[in-house]
């Protein structure tokens, strides 16, 4: 694996934490009386804390220097009240804050899901699955701790931090200069880690995103990298990033490291000072005790807001990376459910079925120099009608199928299906229409039957029994639960010319109007293969389809076979026609074309 993150670069300057931080205002905003609320009740909270040192000042002034038991109970009893009421403050806090923002990170993941699930192919080509779901996750599960614990933290420790100055400055002026010393140096001091720390904060969260993707891959490909003993190799790749991983998280604990040092280190300091000045001053009468033990429980109560910045700066790095994350995800443009609304009349009367007229289709991270994937395509295909697609490999046979239930948009000429242009039709409403199989066959966490009516969700029972006889499919009866038996993750359950009747069984419960199948039964045996072409046959003469072909027993269910050959339509025909005069068709039947790579 390369040093680089697996997902797409930024194409944009960073931002700075704030306005990252920013973008979540949308979803704050339902909650933000009890986020506000739950920031009123800390501060006040914190400031009661602040207070005590004020009781201690009476206390060491008064009953105690007058040697009156009995005030002194009563101010200990003041402070046990303050105490408990700072706790109880606290408690109520977290109550406010727990179930809304609980709310917020579920909010996020929703929409990221639904965000995801209308994104172009093209983006899923280009991302990796492990970045997707380190975003899903660990990255929401970090907004909800800083919207939580440090932006709270954040405005109270700063309203503690000025509250309790402005008590000290009250006190005695002159320590409470002493003690604001540190305060320009720890200024510059977090200006220059928050640069630096956001930097390893973004290499982190891209580099356990590509960790999530190893795993994942490792998870779901092990049956190959048990059958072909490489499971050194993964572990080596594995471990090379986790070392990586633990390299960058501790050029972090560095940083923050060298932040805590100084940011213990200075204040102790200013207060070392401000006892020793202080202690002179009781001496000579200048100040009384109860003040400098005031002043110095002052001092102390303000050590935690000031130290925790540190702490409160790095997660709030943190979140505004997991922030920008998020929203590189979620600013990645859906596709318009309309593009052409121009092109939505019909064609001239008799332009039925499905049309293919000058298509053209590029890949948009293929190189300038390089031609096309398809070039001029033109294809009818008559309603009722079925057309086998056959060609070498690479020759753009997927891609032209693709382009018919618009996984990918064609990028000239047109598409249309009984005259209407699909590029100015609803995708709802041209999935309705359009069934595929793909010659991988995908199956879901789920059980059978669910994994079949996805392809109709509306379909009955019946339908369903229907579809599994077409694509002989009744094995799911002999499972232990019969249809509604769970397959488990990507169906690895089952063989894959299970898997492939699944998939198949899918693409036709629906009755669709226009079937496009990829090769549907190139996992299957011989034995099964006639049943499911026997059965298929049926289907096929109540429904407009383009088959995609690679052996003859495919073709011969064909009304017709085009071939598909630099990228055109080379030629036409039925079967035995090509067979006489194409020489490249008839190589393709014989197993003799060499192919070439292909995507």
């Amino acid at each position: 694996m390369s040093d680089t993150s697996l997902d797409p670069p930024l194409t944009a300057p960073p931002r700075s934490a704030v306005r990252s931080l920013l973008r979540l205002w949308p979803y704050v905003r339902p909650v933000r009386a009890r986020l506000f609320g739950a920031a009123f009740v800390a501060i006040v909270a914190s400031c009661v804390g602040v207070v005590m040192p004020l009781v201690l000042k009476w206390m060491v002034d008064g009953p105690v220097a007058d040697r009156d038991p009995g005030g002194v109970w009563r101010g200990g009893a003041y402070l046990l009240l303050l105490g408990v009421a700072e706790a109880g403050l606290f408690g109520l806090r977290r109550w406010l804050v727990a179930r809304p923002l609980a709310g917020v990170e579920a909010a996020m993941r929703a929409d990221l899901y639904r965000h995801l699930q209308r994104l172009p192919v093209s983006f899923h080509d280009r991302w990796a699955s492990g970045q997707l779901l380190s975003r899903a996750t660990a990255d929401l599960q970090l907004l909800r701790m800083f919207l939580a614990f440090p932006l709270t933290f954040l405005l109270v420790n700063s309203a503690t931090i000025v509250v309790g100055f402005a008590i000290l400055l009250a006190q005695e002026w002159t320590l409470g200069l002493v003690l604001l010393a540190p305060v320009v140096p720890l200024m510059v001091l977090c200006s220059w880690f928050e640069t630096r720390y956001s930097i390893g904060a973004r290499v982190a969260q891209d580099q356990i995103g590509d960790l999530t993707t190893i795993v994942e891959e490792g998870v779901l490909g092990i049956r190959i990298i048990k059958g072909f003993g490489r499971h050194h190799s993964q572990a080596r790749a594995f471990g090379s990033l986790a070392r990586r991983v633990r390299e960058t998280e501790l050029g972090k604990a560095r940083l923050l490291a060298g932040l805590w040092a100084l940011i213990l280190t200075l204040p102790e300091l200013a207060i070392g000072a401000a006892l020793v000045l202080g202690t002179v001053r009781v001496a000579d009468g200048a100040m009384s005790a109860g003040t400098l033990v005031a002043f110095l429980s002052t001092a102390l109560a303000l050590r935690w807001p000031v130290e925790s910045m540190g702490f409160l700066l790095a997660m709030s790095q943190e979140s505004a990376t997991a922030t920008e994350r998020y929203f590189e995800a979620m600013d990645a443009p859906e596709q318009a459910d309309m593009t052409r609304e121009s092109a939505a009349g019909k064609s001239p009367s008799g332009a039925d079925g499905l049309r293919f007229e000058g298509v053209e289709f590029r890949y948009a991270d293929a190189p300038a120099d390089v031609p096309p994937v398809l070039r001029g395509v033109d294809l009818h295909i008559r309603s009722g009608e079925t057309v086998a697609l056959v060609g070498a490999t690479g020759s753009g046979k997927t891609t032209l199928t693709a382009l018919v239930p618009r996984l990918h948009e064609a990028t000239g000429g047109r598409i249309t299906l009984d005259g209407a242009d699909i590029a100015a039709m609803p995708r709802g409403r041209l999935r309705e229409l359009v069934s595929v199989a793909f010659e991988e066959p995908t199956l879901f966490s789920a059980t059978a039957a669910d994994n079949v009516l996805m392809g109709a969700e509306r379909a009955e029972e019946a339908e369903l029994r229907r579809a599994l006889e077409v694509s002989q499919a009744g094995f799911v009866y002999a499972l232990p639960q019969g249809a509604h038996t769970q397959v488990g993750e990507q169906g690895l359950s089952l063989s894959g010319g299970q898997r492939q009747r699944l998939a198949l069984a899918r693409a036709v419960v629906g009755r669709p109007r226009f079937l496009v199948l990829d090769d549907p039964l190139s996992a299957l045996d011989v034995h099964t293969e006639a049943l499911v072409e026997a059965a298929l046959r049926q289907v096929l003469a109540t429904t407009t389809a383009l088959v995609v072909a690679h052996r003859p027993s495919t073709v011969l269910l064909a009304d017709r076979v085009a071939l598909l050959s630099g990228g055109r339509i080379a030629a036409v025909g039925t079967h035995h026609e090509l067979l006489r005069t194409s020489a490249e068709y008839r190589a393709l039947m014989s197993g003799a074309a060499d192919g070439g790579s292909s995507r």
